[in-house]
Parts: structure tokens; sequence; C-alpha cells
């Protein structure tokens, strides 16, 4: 004979049978600690959202310290090309001051002319600037000092007294020093 368990609500405590059945006191053996299997869980859950995280942050990482490489490498690479034109900029500036007066009407050397201011706006929309060098004390991380002139006055002294050859800065950095001829006071 099976013995049939009343399942009732919790209201009507007076029917619940006290007495386990034999499948239930199996079940309660075998059961497992619900406490301690539910902090495991939340430790294992936060140990994955720790890495994650960790995971996540690295990817991050890796994303700007890449992004910041290939800006360098793209600066370096303009930086080269924009030094390589330095030289044409320079022929074109002296074929321009030393261009006879006679010469000056022609249309083929006015064509020569917007050339070279084109070539000039272009490479300062890339970001070239030329550093002024003339009346400024002598600086060595701009200037390049190749020869000593003869000065009257001594606020001259130890300042640049000519550019005989332009400098430019590219991105702020100095992409070439001005060449220059520095006052020595007498």
């Amino acid at each position: 004979m099976t013995k049939s368990r009343n399942k009732t609500p919790l209201a009507n405590t007076a029917e619940v049978d006290e007495n386990p059945t034999a499948e239930e006191c199996e079940m309660s053996e075998v059961a497992p600690d619900w406490s301690a299997r539910l902090q495991e869980a939340q430790d294992q859950t936060a140990e994955y959202l720790d890495g994650w995280q960790r995971a996540r942050a690295e990817l991050a990482n890796y994303k700007r310290r890449t992004e910041a490489e290939r800006e360098e490498q793209t600066r370096r690479a303009n930086s080269a090309l924009v030094y390589q034109l330095l030289p044409v900029l320079d022929d074109l500036d002296r074929a321009e001051a030393t261009l006879p007066a006679d010469l000056r009407n022609q249309q083929w050397v006015d064509g020569v002319l917007l050339i070279a201011r084109k070539l000039r706006t272009i490479l300062e929309a890339a970001g070239l600037e030329p550093l002024q060098a003339v009346g400024q004390p002598f600086d060595p991380n701009f200037h390049h000092a190749v020869m000593y002139a003869p000065v009257d006055d001594p606020a001259l002294d130890e300042h640049v007294v000519e550019d005989l050859q332009k400098g430019y800065l590219f991105g702020g950095q100095v992409l070439r020093p001005t060449m220059v001829k520095i006052g020595q006071a007498e």
C-alpha cells in the first residue's frame, strides 16, 4: 500500500505529514549546501567579470597605442617628404631673389612664381612653418651657426644678423635649423 501525501497549502498546517518519505530522505542527504554553491558561483562570476574588464582595458590600451604609433609613423613620413621638398623651395626662393628686372614682366616668370606660391601654401597647410631668425638671439635648437660677423652694436652680440638658409618647423618640431651668421661685438 502506497502512502499518499497530502499536498495542501501551508495555511492548513495541521494536515501536513511530518514524516518524510525515504525518497525525500535520500534527496536531503545528497542535496548540496546551496549557500556554498551560491558563493562559489558568485566568486566565479566575479573572477570572470574581472577578467573581462581587464581584457577590455587591454584592448582599449592596445587601440590607443596602435593609433598613436600610426599617427607617429604618418607624421614621420610626412616630415621626410617635406624635408625632401625643401631644396626645391630653396631653389625657387633663390631664383626669385636673383630674377633680373627685365624678366619680371614676362608671363612665364609669373607662372613660375605662382607655382612657388602654391608650393609654399600647400606645405604651410601641411604644417610647415618658416623660422624667423634675423634679430633673434642665437639658439642652437633653431639655428646652425656657420659664420661670425663683426657688429658695431653690442646689442647684436650673439644675435643672428643674417639668414643664409631658411630653417623650418614641421608640426611644431624643427625640421631643418636655420643656417645663420652670428654677430660678434668688437
